[in-house]
């Protein structure tokens, strides 16, 4: 559970990060800035303020969380683990869920006949 909340909090603030660089460059950015999720716990514990057993050794990063969730900067909505294009670059994944995702993605391989 540690490790599935520095993860979050990482990624939220990797997308604070991205908003500031957007904003400097110029460029609008639509809020609340989605971070897909396909852990229905993590995203209970993130808008849920019940501290829970489980949670006790996360206070800290769920706070920060749910700070962002609260003030609109960012949203967590669910989406299935077979929908998670970004698990290509992350994942050792079966063969028939890694071409799916490299399909989506448009990639080609570089070694292919032309």
């Amino acid at each position: 559970m540690l490790k599935l909340s520095i993860e979050r909090w990482l990624k939220v603030c990797e997308i604070l990060w991205v908003k500031r660089l957007l904003s400097e460059l110029g460029r609008p950015v639509e809020l609340p800035m989605k971070l897909f999720c396909d852990n229905k716990a993590a995203i209970s514990i993130a808008n849920n303020p019940v501290q829970h057993d489980r949670t006790k050794h996360v206070e800290i990063d769920r706070h920060f969380i749910k700070e962002k969730l609260e003030g609109g900067v960012v949203c967590v909505p669910f989406l299935p683990s077979s929908q998670q294009i970004a698990d290509v670059f992350t994942k050792g994944l079966l063969r028939q869920n890694f071409e799916y995702f490299v399909n989506k993605l448009g990639m080609m391989s570089i070694y292919a006949p032309t």
